[in-house]
């Protein structure tokens, strides 16, 4: 039985691997045990199968910046940002725009 908040979340992902939300969990857990190339595997998949969800375009740009990747952050913010654009999510539009204009 999973015993750590990590485990538990792989656990979910592997029996409901189009759970949107256990999969950005699970991103948002490895990004804060600081495995931040399983975040970001887990943020990729993510947008792949779900790609208008908002959320993981801006955790994955923070998760690149952090790895010192920006043109790739800056790649995933301007993809967040047509995503939220499109849903009409003016909040998050805006947070991946300061998120994006403080790469420059």
């Amino acid at each position: 039985m999973p015993s750590t908040r990590l485990d538990i979340l792989k656990s979910i992902v592997e029996q409901k691997p189009g759970d949107c939300f256990a999969r950005y969990g699970l991103a948002m857990e490895y990004r804060n045990t600081g495995d931040l190339e399983a975040a970001m595997g887990e943020f990729r998949a993510l947008m792949a199968a779900n790609p208008d969800y908002g959320p993981a375009y801006f955790h994955g740009g923070q998760t690149l910046e952090r790895m010192g990747r920006v043109e790739e952050a800056r790649e995933v913010y301007l993809q967040g940002i047509e995503v939220t654009a499109r849903a009409g999510d003016q909040h998050a539009r805006s947070e991946m725009q300061g998120a994006l204009d403080m790469l420059d």
